[in-house]
């Protein structure tokens, strides 16, 4: 029983995942979606507007009104 070793030619090739380019933005990998994700920035202001929006709701819901003067 004599084993050869396969040759470049009758090798099996594969692609190896290749890493997307560090400047290519929008690019997909395989099985992940977007490698983009939204900016911090966003999130902040995001988390900042809910918050005063759940505000200006439970002091109006708590009796506050829109702070309107009466006489």
């Amino acid at each position: 029983m004599q084993t050869s070793t396969p040759t470049c030619e009758e090798a099996p090739t594969h692609m190896a995942d290749v890493p997307p380019e560090p400047n290519d933005r929008t690019s997909v990998t395989p099985g992940r979606g977007s490698t983009t994700s939204t900016p911090r920035w966003v999130w902040v202001f995001g988390v900042i507007a809910i918050v005063l929006v759940l505000l200006f709701v439970i002091q109006h819901l708590a009796g506050g009104g829109l702070g309107g003067h009466t006489p």
